[in-house]
């Protein structure tokens, strides 16, 4: 992503309460941030990321804003850090060796009465002072009276509350997938994403085995396939797209190098002093590291690629999504003839009745037959499969994705199922065990045996013969094929902050409580038709000799090593 901030992008602003605001700069706007100020975003486009920035309230000015030296704030992080003296009770060992008693809070009363500020005075110094608070935390450290009495990591804790509460800061970040979901699970609501975290965004990357190994020449792309096709069922907002389009490298705006080349050698363009034409691409137009969403609706909802600068609605064709991110809904991939965009050809208008209609009605004409020939194209895409990988975060029975799903996959790829609850995957764990899979496939071969035979007797099979009537039993009792998928895991992960310091180690206590989160996944294979038979290697026991020989054998074997030394 790029090191400065442009116009017209989501970025995060960190405040210092550790919240997060996400806002667009659009030029000549004032950015609001609550009781922190306010300020116009056209005084940090431009300028780099990561830098702290301080509200400078002048009257009559207007306000101002004050890059934060990064001595000043390492200063400051040292005082939060404290001593590491203990706040309990305890025993610690002096210079000398000898237990020395540990100082403590016990004696400490800290409650209002201790501040002699009062509301109104701390009030009338904010419309004061104008700056950034810091003459306000000065004044309330030196108004209070039990300030010697606090431990190093006490006074550490109350100037950080108070620096929270009244210093006008704020740190500019990019927007990347991590601090989206972050911002989602926490500031937001968490059900939208359902309930994601940055451990499961990177167990599905990792065992979808979701990448990009960049530009390829057109040698390399006919011997190899570094690109993928990944099939995608997402109900978290475009979260998982956006995910797997970051490590795909088409996620970004500015990663547009993405475009073919005219098909011209390049060689020849450069001899004749002409730089490298692009094409034009047309949407859901890329042949490879493409995205095919799978959704139930009308359009997919894949609302949280605007922080990304892709909009559904109204998509620019320069972003990369434009071309590699292709959408078809259920109804096109089981019945696509039911559908009535991809059946219902627009009808051909020869060029000479064409050029007598209006340009309205000529373009409405040629967006017809473009987005026909497109929902076309993709459909007929999809059903063809030969898929890298499935990944699935979605509400839906993950049984009823899998049987339409799976069979578009290519052979070895990974299959990745999210649910914020274990019961639907314990489910399909069952459905794709070892014994299932082994019922399924004696039972296949049985109904395949009775079959042959009533072919043999008989060259008509009717629908009430009784290999179909098994045939419709066994689909029935096994609502998937369980000897597609190979060795089918279900794991979780979850990462939890601790505080660590001497005597205090535990868990943050104020973490967010919220759904584990279940990973499935498994590996696509085609199962063999031919019995395969795997006995093994006998395990090679040694073979018993008799003493009187095991004798002689040593003794010959002596004598040779006296003659190899001789």
């Amino acid at each position: 992503m790029h090191s400065f901030v442009r116009p017209n992008q989501f970025v995060a602003l960190r405040l210092p309460s550790d919240t997060t605001k996400i806002t667009k700069l659009e030029p000549n706007t004032i950015i609001s941030l609550g009781k922190y100020g306010s300020f116009n975003a056209n005084q940090i486009i431009g300028r780099p990321f990561y830098l702290t920035f301080e509200i400078l309230e002048t009257p009559g000015e207007g306000s101002q804003l004050r890059i934060i030296p990064a001595a000043e704030l390492h200063a400051e992080s040292l005082i939060t850090e404290g001593s590491g003296e203990a706040d309990g009770e305890g025993e610690e060992l002096d210079m000398d060796g000898d237990e020395a008693p540990m100082r403590t809070n016990r004696e400490t009363v800290d409650d209002n009465s201790t501040q002699k500020m009062t509301l109104e005075e701390i009030e009338a110094l904010k419309r004061e002072s104008g700056g950034a608070g810091r003459e306000l935390i000065a004044k309330l450290l030196e108004s209070h009276s039990a300030l010697d009495q606090k431990t190093a990591f006490s006074l550490a804790k109350y100037t950080l509350r108070k620096r929270k509460k009244y210093m006008k800061r704020f740190t500019v970040l990019p927007m990347d997938v991590s601090l989206l979901t972050n911002y989602m699970l926490e500031e937001k609501d968490a059900g939208k994403t359902m309930e994601m975290r940055d451990e499961h965004i990177g167990l599905v990357g990792c065992w979808g085995n979701v990448h990009h190994a960049g530009n390829t020449s057109v040698e390399q792309a006919l011997s190899s396939r570094p690109n993928g096709r990944y099939l995608v069922v997402d109900e978290t907002g475009g979260l998982v797209i956006a995910a797997m389009a970051e490590r795909m490298g088409i996620l970004y705006p500015h990663d547009g190098e993405y475009e073919e080349e005219t098909g011209v050698p390049g060689g020849a363009e450069e001899s004749q002093g002409a730089t490298a034409k692009r094409r034009r691409h047309h949407q859901m137009s890329a042949s490879e590291n493409t995205i095919t969403v799978l959704h139930a609706n009308t359009q997919p909802n894949l609302s949280l690629l605007k922080y990304f600068g892709y909009d559904q609605d109204n998509p620019d064709e320069s972003h990369p999504l434009f071309a590699h991110l292709k959408s078809v809904s259920w109804m096109q991939l089981i019945d696509p003839e039911a559908d009535a965009i991809y059946s219902n050809e627009p009808s051909i208008i020869p060029d000479e009745e064409l050029a007598t209609y209006k340009s309205s009605k000529r373009s409405m004409y040629h967006r017809k037959r473009n987005r026909w020939a497109r929902v076309q194209k993709v459909v007929n895409e999809t059903r063809a499969g030969d898929f890298d990988g499935l990944v699935v975060a979605t509400l839906m029975e993950p049984a009823s994705v899998m049987k339409h799903g799976i069979p578009l996959l290519a052979g070895s790829a990974p299959v990745v199922i999210y649910s914020p609850t274990v019961e639907p995957l314990t489910e399909l764990i069952d459905l794709y065990s070892t014994p299932r899979r082994t019922a399924y496939i004696t039972r296949r071969r049985e109904i395949e045996e009775q079959r042959r035979q009533e072919s043999e007797q008989s060259e008509e099979q009717s629908r009430e013969s009784p290999s179909v009537l098994a045939l419709a039993e066994l689909e029935k009792d096994f609502p998937v094929d369980p000897s597609l998928l190979l060795a089918p895991t279900l794991e979780t992960s979850r990462i939890r902050p601790w505080q660590v310091l001497p005597g205090r180690t535990h868990p943050m206590m104020t973490g967010r409580g919220c759904a584990e989160g279940y990973i499935f996944h498994a590996i696509r294979v085609f199962p063999s038709q031919n019995n395969v038979q795997a006995a093994g290697n006998p395990s090679r026991k040694k073979r018993k000799v008799e003493p009187t020989q095991q004798a002689a054998s040593t003794a010959s074997g002596s004598g040779v090593d006296v003659e190899m030394k001789a």
